[in-house]
């Protein structure tokens, strides 16, 4: 006899015949998301003694000029408008030839100078991050993989350019779960739907919990940028816990029926997690009880700043509330990404403009609530600019095989420099450190072992860095 013979349907029969297959492709979709535990999101034991407890990853979509910013060259001034040979991965893609290419040197078209007790130099591009030089750790030797945005981009954050991989913050919240139950671990704020889109904050093959919850989109209002369907539009708060109960309710006495469902475990544990989101989530989002002099010091109110001052803003919330990863990005959904001035360089002025004063005011915040010790503020584009102009005009092109990097935050060197370019600023030439090695130390300082943190998939052990990769130890205090 069958459970409709019987006179008793269960709840996961119901979800089935209901609604022409609808439940049954629901469910399915939700039974497919195991646990290896009854919530897979508490907290983890790290591998190692951690450094810091979460990230915060300001993103600038397009790739900062490095010669234009923090990477002086004072022979870039010396050689302006000189035609010199040029070898690089861009010109070979461009023109088809192995050779090196004459190209016009172009000269940094910000003022460059030392800062703070460190001497760091930088340009006058980012003056109110410039206040915090003795307070950041460079790292002037990066390089990475992909001369056009997209696999580039991919990289950046999954450490794959095509294929199709978790990215930093899914693996994150996968090795260390979160420090709020109430919360997601991973939040992207204000992501790009272009080169990778919600690939750049997916989990591919992890298991689904620990994906990026993308808030709001690039180019759209930072004020808009919320969890949608977190309240119900008729029904009281009240009303909603009577209807949670009760499912809970019958949830516990179907467990009862099925003891050691761990399938079912996992679909009730998100089924509470949604509702503890719908009674805490908006609170970590709620910017307007913050003091007129803590919006100031983001840029909100202003025209330039406010946009990026609420995403930086948001940030500083979720980090407070225990979200373990989030990405905050600066960029459109265009074609061409925010910083990639390509045939008008001085572009890059109304961009820092944009982000300039809301970077310098996480980091001010951060510090005076005690938060900066153990978060890590890392600021990066998917590549840097070459040092000659493009097509001799007044932009720069991708360069991937040289550019700079900063980080803020616990456990590192402040006012440290490490890694160098050659002396054009093209390629980096000392103490190089790969994106693969970036990812590895950046999951060291949270305390993974970027060998040890793997997820088996397809017959292999998969991991951030593939199989490389190591740990750039000179730049921790």
């Amino acid at each position: 006899m069958n459970h409709l013979e019987s006179g008793f349907v269960s709840r996961r029969q119901a979800l089935q015949s209901a609604g022409c297959g609808f439940g049954s492709l629901a469910l399915a979709g939700l039974l497919a998301q195991r646990a290896d535990a009854a919530n897979p999101l508490a907290p983890k034991a790290p591998h190692l003694k951690p450094r810091a407890k979460r990230i915060i990853f300001l993103f600038m979509q397009g790739g900062v000029s490095h010669v234009d910013s923090y990477d002086h060259k004072p022979i870039l001034l010396k050689q302006d408008g000189k035609m010199m040979p040029f070898h690089d991965s861009r010109t070979i893609a461009n023109s088809g030839k192995k050779d090196a290419i004459e190209q016009r040197v172009m000269k940094p078209l910000w003022k460059f100078a030392q800062h703070g007790k460190s001497g760091r130099w930088a340009s006058d591009l980012f003056p109110e991050v410039n206040k915090h030089l003795d307070d950041l750790t460079f790292i002037h030797s990066m390089h990475t993989e992909g001369i056009a945005h997209g696999p580039a981009t991919l990289f950046l954050h999954c450490g794959s350019t095509n294929l199709i991989r978790p990215s930093i913050g899914s693996w994150v919240s996968y090795g260390l779960g979160t420090e709020n139950e109430n919360l997601p671990a991973f939040v992207s704020i204000s992501p790009s739907s272009g080169n990778g889109g919600a690939r750049n904050f997916g989990n591919a093959f992890l298991p689904p919990v620990y994906q990026g919850t993308g808030i709001g989109k690039a180019g759209a209002p930072a004020s808009e940028a919320v969890i949608r369907n977190l309240a119900h539009p008729e029904m009281k708060l009240a009303e909603q816990r009577k209807q949670f109960d009760l499912f809970q309710s019958l949830n516990a006495e179907q467990l009862k029926r099925s003891p050691g469902d761990t399938e079912l475990e996992a679909v009730i544990n998100s089924y509470e997690l949604a509702w503890r989101m719908q009674n805490y989530a908006p609170d970590a989002f709620d910017t307007s009880k913050e003091t007129p002099e803590t919006l100031a010091l983001y840029g909100i109110g202003e025209k330039a700043t406010d946009n990026f001052g609420r995403q930086c803003l948001m940030a500083r919330r979720l980090c407070e509330s225990g979200v373990r990863f989030i990405q905050v990005t600066y960029g459109d959904n265009s074609a061409n990404p925010a910083w990639d001035q390509h045939s008008n360089l001085p572009k890059h002025g109304d961009h820092a403009r944009a982000v300039d004063k809301p970077m310098a005011g996480l980091l001010a915040d951060l510090e005076q609530r005690g938060l900066l010790k153990d978060t890590i503020v890392w600021w990066c584009g998917e590549f840097g600019r070459t040092p000659y102009a493009e097509k001799n005009g007044t932009g720069r092109d991708h360069n991937p095989n040289g550019f700079t990097t900063w980080l803020a935050g616990g456990g590192l060197k402040k006012g440290f420099a490490h890694g160098a370019t050659d002396e054009f600023g093209h390629k980096a030439v000392q103490d190089k450190v790969h994106m693969h090695d970036l990812h590895a130390t950046l999951l060291h300082m949270l305390g993974l072992d970027h060998e040890r943190l793997t997820y088996r998939y397809d017959g292999r052990d998969f991991r951030l860095t593939d199989v490389h990769g190591h740990v750039v130890k000179e730049i921790f205090a």
